[in-house]
């Protein structure tokens, strides 16, 4: 069960409304970096988490929840900026920041097409589950996979993008009401950052959590692969030297070393194609 509280997490305010502001909004609602996926990546992990304490679960639970208030916040953002100007207005608006974006060398469908036209006839001037090029969320960027170190991983490289997209917004606008509202975002990507590395490090780190899933023994494994690094170049030269090709795996549980990559396999021969497969008499043979 949830409650709704209508006041929103934290103030959002705007002012100077700003259309093309509102369609980069939307990355950070329906985008692969957005709200929208960290919060239904955070339930349906908590909603399928098996363990003997619910702690994580009910952790994950909490932060979903919060996400859902980023949603309404930058739902609320988007509607803010696409207000208090006619129609005719915004879409000269949008002419000119595609005049400017052409005079600049960028693509002008970067930056105005389609969101005036998406924000007006299907939403009336407000958010909607999708991202800045009008594409609906699609869940398929959402992870949650059963196991509770898989998942912080996925997470933290959620957190990480998401943090990227909200300084990169940041930096979009001088608007002190959005910069304000982003200042807000970007600490909690922090924290969230730091709570599912925190429980990583609480599983006993790498040591403890990898190689993913650390319930497969592994000496099971092909103990000659299971920590060398492939080198692929045609010329069979070395690849870049760094922390992966040398020393103690980040497990404890193997020393890093380089093989160049040959083949250990035959070329694949397939036989004969059936005959009710449609393909060519002279396949079927």
């Amino acid at each position: 069960m949830y409650y709704h509280d209508k006041r929103l997490q934290y103030p959002v305010k705007v002012d100077s409304p700003d259309t093309i502001y509102a369609r980069m909004l939307q990355q950070a609602i329906g985008g692969i970096e957005g709200e929208i996926r960290v919060c239904m990546q955070y339930f349906f992990q908590a909603w399928g988490n098996r363990a003997p304490t619910t702690k994580y679960r009910d952790m994950l639970l909490a932060t979903a929840t919060e996400e859902l208030g980023h949603i309404e916040m930058l739902a609320t953002a988007v509607a803010l900026n696409l207000e208090n100007a006619p129609t005719k207005v915004q879409e000269a608006g949008a002419a000119d920041a595609i005049v400017g974006a052409i005079m600049g060398g960028e693509n002008p469908r970067h930056i105005a097409e389609g969101m005036l036209h998406k924000t007006l006839l299907s939403t009336g001037m407000a958010a909607f589950p999708g991202n800045s090029d009008g594409l609906p969320f699609d869940m398929s960027h959402v992870y949650a996979s059963g196991n509770i170190a898989a998942d912080m991983y996925c997470n933290v490289a959620a957190e990480s993008t998401g943090r990227v997209l909200a300084v990169r917004l940041y930096n979009a606008t001088t608007d002190a009401g959005m910069r304000d509202m982003w200042s807000f975002l970007i600490a909690r990507d922090t924290m969230h950052q730091q709570q599912w590395l925190a429980v990583i490090e609480e599983l006993s780190g790498h040591a403890g959590t990898l190689p993913i899933p650390n319930s497969f023994p592994q000496e099971k494994e092909n103990q000659k692969f299971n920590y060398a690094f492939f080198g692929t170049s045609a010329d069979g030269s070395p690849p870049p030297a760094g922390r992966w090709t040398q020393g103690p795996s980040l497990d404890g549980k193997g020393t890093f070393s380089v093989v160049q990559n040959q083949p250990m396999g035959e070329e694949p021969v397939l036989g004969p194609a059936r005959p009710d497969s449609g393909a060519e008499s002279q396949q079927i043979g």
